[in-house]
C-alpha cells in the first residue's frame, strides 16, 4: 500500500473516532458507517484487507493493550463464564451457522459452510465493552464480556484451520480436529507462561524508560510471533503474557508506566479507529466478486445467516448461564447469583468485527488447481453478517441496557473505599517516614521534612473531600477547586519559564527539562486530586 492512503486512512479515521465523542453514536458504528459511504467516493483507494498485515501485525497490540487493562483477578473470579463463551460459543456457533448454512444456500459443501462457521463465530466485543462501560454495566457481565474478547479468536482461528483442512481434502478428522486444538491451546499457553517472567525481568531491570517503553511495543508481536512459529495459539500467548504483566505492572519504574500509558493508549486508538473504518471500506471489494448471488438471493442468504447467528448466541447464552447453576452446589456456593437482565445483555452484545472479515479473507482462493467453494459467497455473507450485528445490536445495546435498569453504580460507596484504602496506605508511608528519619544518615531540614509529611496528608484528605460540599459561588466541589488553582500557578510558573527563554537567560534545553518537571508535577497533583 502507498504511504499516502494510508495516512488518509489514519487520519480520517482518528478524525471521525474524534467526531464520535461528540455523539451518542459509538465510535465504532460511526466508523463503519462513514467507511460505508465513503468506499463509494470516487477516486479513493481500494482498501482491501490482507490478513498477512490484519492477523499478525493489529491483533497482537489491540489484544495486548485490552489484556494489560483488564484484570487478571476478575478474569480468574470469571473464568467458567469466560471460558463458555470464548471456547464453548465459538465451537457451537461454528457447527450451528455451518449446518444452517448447509441447509438454506444449493450446492454449499458442509466442509465450506463450516468454514463459513467458523469464520463468523468470535463476536468481537470492543464495541460492547465502551458501551458497558459508558452505561455503567456492572462489573461481571464487563468481566465476561472483556475477557471473551480474549480468548474466543483463538478458538475460532483453530476451527477454521481445521475447517479449511477439511475443504482442501487434507485429511481432517474430528479427531485430528480436536488434537490441533489442544495443540494449539496448550501450545498458545505454555509459550505466554515462558515468555512472561523473563519479559517482566526485563522491564524491571532496563533503566531506561525509552528503551523499556520500545520492549513495551515489542513484546506483542514477539509472544504472537514465537507461538505462531511453533504452530501454536498466537492470540492465547499475547493474552497470557499481557495478563502477567498487567498484573505487576506496579514493579516497572513509574516513569516507563508514565509513558506506556501515553503510548498504548495512543496505538490503541489509532488501530482501532483505522480497524473498524477498514471494515465499511471492504462493501466494493466484497460486492466485486458475488458474481451469480446477486440481488434478492444474496439479500435472503444473508437476512437468514444473520437470525442464526443472533439466535444461536441466545440459545447457548441462557443455558450457559443458568444450567451449571442448577446442577453444581458449589458454583452456586462460590458465584453470585446471575439475572435474565445480565444473560439477555450477554447474549444481544454479540457484534463482530474486523477478525471475522480478515479470516474470510485468508480463504485460499484455490487448491491443487481447484477454485475454493464459494468462496466469495462466504466472503459477502461475513460482510454482511459483521455490519448487521455492528448496526443492529451495536445502535439498541444502549437503549436495551436503560430499558432493563440495572442498578447504578454506587459512587460514594466507591470513593469511601478508596478512601479507606489510602488511609492504610498513608499510615503505612507515615510510619516508614518516621523510620527512615530516625537514621542519621537520612537527615533533612526540619522544611524539607515537614513538606514529605504535607504532601502525605494531603493524598490522604483529597479522596475525602470529593464527598465535601460544592461551593455555593463557583459550584465546583473542593476537589475541582485545587485541581483549578493548581493549573493556574503552575502555568504562571511555565510563562516565567518561556520568557526567560526568549530573553535568552535560560537555553532551549533547560526550559524543556523545567517544563517537565512542571508537567509531572500537574500530572501528580491532578492524580492526587481524583
Amino acid at each position: 500500500m502507498d504511504v499516502l492512503p494510508l495516512l488518509l486512512l489514519v487520519a480520517g479515521s482518528a478524525a471521525v473516532a474524534g467526531a464520535a465523542r461528540r455523539t451518542p453514536v459509538p465510535a465504532p458504528l460511526l466508523l463503519v458507517a462513514v467507511g460505508l459511504a465513503v468506499s463509494y467516493v470516487p477516486g479513493v483507494p481500494d482498501y482491501t484487507l490482507d490478513p498477512k498485515i490484519v492477523l499478525p501485525l493489529l491483533l497482537p497490540p489491540l489484544l495486548y493493550t485490552s489484556a494489560t487493562d483488564s484484570s487478571y483477578l476478575d478474569l480468574r473470579a470469571q473464568f467458567r463464564p469466560v471460558a463458555l463463551l470464548s471456547v464453548g460459543y465459538v465451537l457451537f456457533a461454528t457447527v450451528a451457522v455451518g449446518w444452517a448454512a448447509y441447509v438454506l444456500i444449493p450446492g454449499m459443501p458442509l466442509t465450506a459452510a463450516l468454514v463459513l462457521g467458523a469464520v463468523v463465530a468470535p463476536p468481537d466485543a470492543v464495541a460492547a465493552t465502551a458501551v458497558a462501560r459508558r452505561v455503567g454495566l456492572p462489573s461481571r457481565i464487563t468481566t465476561i464480556l472483556q475477557g471473551e474478547s480474549l480468548l474466543n479468536d483463538a478458538t475460532a482461528i483453530t476451527a477454521y484451520k481445521v475447517a479449511v483442512a477439511a475443504v482442501v481434502g487434507e485429511g481432517a478428522t474430528w479427531a485430528g480436529g480436536i488434537r490441533e486444538f489442544l495443540l494449539a491451546a496448550v501450545g498458545g499457553v505454555g509459550v505466554g507462561l515462558v515468555l512472561m517472567a523473563p519479559l517482566h525481568w526485563l522491564r524491571t531491570h532496563l533503566t531506561e524508560p525509552l528503551l523499556q517503553n520500545t520492549l513495551s511495543l515489542l513484546i506483542p508481536f514477539v509472544a504472537y510471533g514465537v507461538a505462531e512459529q511453533l504452530h501454536a495459539s498466537g492470540v492465547l500467548a499475547v493474552v497470557v503474557v499481557a495478563l502477567y504483566l498487567g498484573h505487576r505492572a506496579w514493579e516497572v519504574d513509574f516513569a516507563t508506566r508514565l509513558q506506556e500509558e501515553a503510548v498504548w493508549k495512543m496505538v490503541a486508538f489509532i488501530l482501532e479507529s483505522a480497524v473498524f473504518a477498514l471494515i465499511g471500506l471492504q462493501l466494493p471489494v466484497v460486492l466485486k466478486g458475488l458474481g451469480g448471488y446477486e440481488g434478492a438471493k444474496a439479500t435472503w442468504y444473508a437476512v437468514a445467516l444473520f437470525l442464526v447467528v443472533v439466535l444461536a448466541r441466545f440459545v447457548w447464552v441462557y443455558p450457559a448461564t443458568f444450567l451449571p447453576r442448577a446442577l453444581s452446589a458449589r458454583i452456586r456456593e462460590r458465584e453470585e447469583d446471575p439475572t435474565w437482565r445480565g444473560a439477555m445483555v450477554t447474549s444481544w452484545a454479540g457484534m463482530r468485527g474486523v477478525v471475522s472479515l480478515a479470516i474470510a479473507f485468508s480463504i485460499p482462493t484455490v487448491h491443487d488447481g481447484h477454485p475454493f467453494p464459494q468462496r466469495n459467497l462466504i466472503l459477502f455473507l461475513t460482510f454482511t453478517t459483521v455490519i448487521g450485528t455492528l448496526v443492529v445490536q451495536g445502535l439498541t445495546l444502549p437503549p436495551l441496557i436503560g430499558l432493563l435498569k440495572f442498578p447504578g453504580r454506587d459512587r460514594q460507596a466507591e470513593t469511601l473505599a478508596e478512601a479507606n484504602a489510602q488511609a492504610q496506605a498513608s499510615r503505612a508511608a507515615e510510619s516508614r517516614l518516621d523510620e527512615l528519619l530516625s537514621d542519621e544518615r537520612n537527615a533533612l531540614p526540619p522544611p524539607l521534612a515537614d513538606r514529605l509529611r504535607t504532601v502525605l496528608e494531603r493524598r490522604r484528605n483529597a479522596v475525602w473531600e470529593r464527598l465535601g460540599q460544592v461551593n455555593p459561588v463557583t459550584g465546583e466541589s473542593v476537589d475541582d477547586t485545587y485541581r483549578r488553582l493548581s493549573r493556574e500557578m503552575i502555568g504562571a510558573e511555565r510563562e516565567v519559564f518561556v520568557r526567560l527563554r526568549d530573553h535568552r537567560y535560560i537555553d532551549d534545553e533547560m526550559l524543556r527539562a523545567l517544563l517537565r518537571r512542571l508537567d509531572l508535577e500537574e500530572a501528580a497533583a491532578y492524580r492526587e486530586a481524583g
